[in-house]
């Protein structure tokens, strides 16, 4: 199915939830509003107050350029706007599974005694909430609920100058107005605190705009680590056409960019081999993108140490089938956000990402290498996590 063809779905299914809290909300007003013309005048002055947000959002009276600073508007614009769209969305649709619990709830033979009754409406009207104090608990909390993740990774050829080697991982930044630079400023902060002997940035830096690549550089340049900062592109670089110029502009402050190279990282005359490639998927997820590959990690095997330790910095988990088949022993991936809006506390098919990837979050192992797929700290869509909380790892090397 083509993107074109999803976002369509996506459309209509949320103008007809939109239709369902306007026959809700119509409903509401005739049992407040004391007269007819009382109940004109709010349903008008709703729809156009409605109306100007959707407009505003939508970038019909023109695209401002992403701030990398939160302002008043995206604080009293964006932010409540994108908390509507996604509970208003689920809620309509719970809803509409809850409807055969409210017509029995209001039957009055149906249920029996009048306190089952109440019991069954309140319970419907809850969860039709709950989808509302959840977004505002992912927007207000979970976005921001950072969890250290400290995986020691076993490598059966890992030499052994090595042994109790740290990698800290940082990913998916997005710098905006929900990731300023200054609270990037802080994930250094606590990422430099950790004390890694080597640092992996694993992409999308960016979203959209090509205009904040300098401010994400300028943030992430106290990050400090013994054995150097390494980083690969992630797919909002492809998109937003900036992938050689954050290249420099890293390669400026001393942090490396690794684009289908490698770099040896030596310590008392042993060494492991580090290898960054750009995003690569089999799904055209983009119109054009120059992305889609038909194989992944092509010429890649031209770049593994056959006899050492290889580590890949890869930004999207799904090259890890293959880098297990060419001896990687370890992939560190990103890419998904865990799901960033993921119910797998319910089920472990409640996360969006798994219709992309069956690698949704944390360590993998299949015969050949491991993976780790990161959460990031950034969003990407609606400035909300729930289940899938912002994440720094922390990876100790023992053989």
């Amino acid at each position: 199915m083509s993107v074109a063809r999803i976002l369509g779905i996506a459309m209509a299914v949320f103008v007809a939830s939109q239709i369902y809290w306007y026959v809700r909300a119509r409903a509401l007003l005739n049992r407040v509003a004391k007269t007819r013309r009382a109940r004109m005048l709010l349903t008008a002055a709703g729809l156009a107050g409605y109306l100007a947000v959707v407009l505003l959002n939508f970038g019909v009276f023109g695209r401002r350029s992403s701030p990398t600073r939160m302002t008043w508007y995206d604080a009293l614009v964006s932010a409540p706007f994108e908390w509507w769209v996604v509970s208003s969305l689920v809620a309509s649709l719970l809803a509409i599974l809850m409807w055969p619990v409210r017509r029995a709830a209001r039957s009055t033979g149906a249920l029996g005694s009048p306190g089952r009754r109440q019991f069954l409406e309140r319970t419907a009207g809850a969860v039709v909430a709950a989808p509302f104090l959840a977004g505002a608990y992912g927007l207000l909390y979970g976005r921001l609920n950072l969890q250290i993740a400290e995986q020691r990774i076993r490598l059966a050829r890992l030499p052994q100058a090595f042994a109790g080697f740290r990698i800290a991982q940082l990913s998916d930044i997005h710098i905006g107005p929900f990731m300023p630079e200054d609270e990037i400023r802080k994930y250094v902060r606590i990422t430099n605190d950790l004390k890694p002997d080597l640092i992996a940035l694993t992409g999308d830096f960016v979203t959209w705009d090509p205009s904040t690549q300098r401010a994400v550089v300028n943030a992430l340049t106290a990050l400090r680590a013994p054995f150097g900062i390494f980083g690969c592109l992630g797919n909002h670089e492809a998109w937003s056409h900036t992938e050689d110029s954050i290249t420099r502009m890293f390669q400026q402050v001393g942090i490396r960019i690794l684009r289908q190279e490698r770099v040896p990282i030596t310590t008392r005359a042993q060494s492991f081999n580090l290898i960054g490639v750009d995003f690569e998927t089999r799904r055209p997820m983009v119109s054009g993108s120059e992305k889609f590959v038909q194989r992944y990690l092509d010429g890649v095997d031209s770049l593994v140490a056959p006899d050492t330790v290889n580590i890949l910095m890869s930004h999207n988990p799904n090259t890890f089938d293959r880098a297990a088949e060419l001896g990687i022993d370890l992939s560190l991936a990103g890419h998904t956000h865990g799901g960033q809006v993921a119910l797998e506390f319910i089920s472990p098919e409640l996360a969006p990402s798994r219709l992309v990837t069956p690698y949704v979050a944390g360590w993998f192992q299949k015969p050949g290498g491991q993976l780790y797929v990161n959460r990031g700290i950034g969003t990407i869509g609606v400035p909300m996590r729930i289940g899938a909380p912002p994440e720094i790892t922390v990876y100790e090397l023992v053989s």
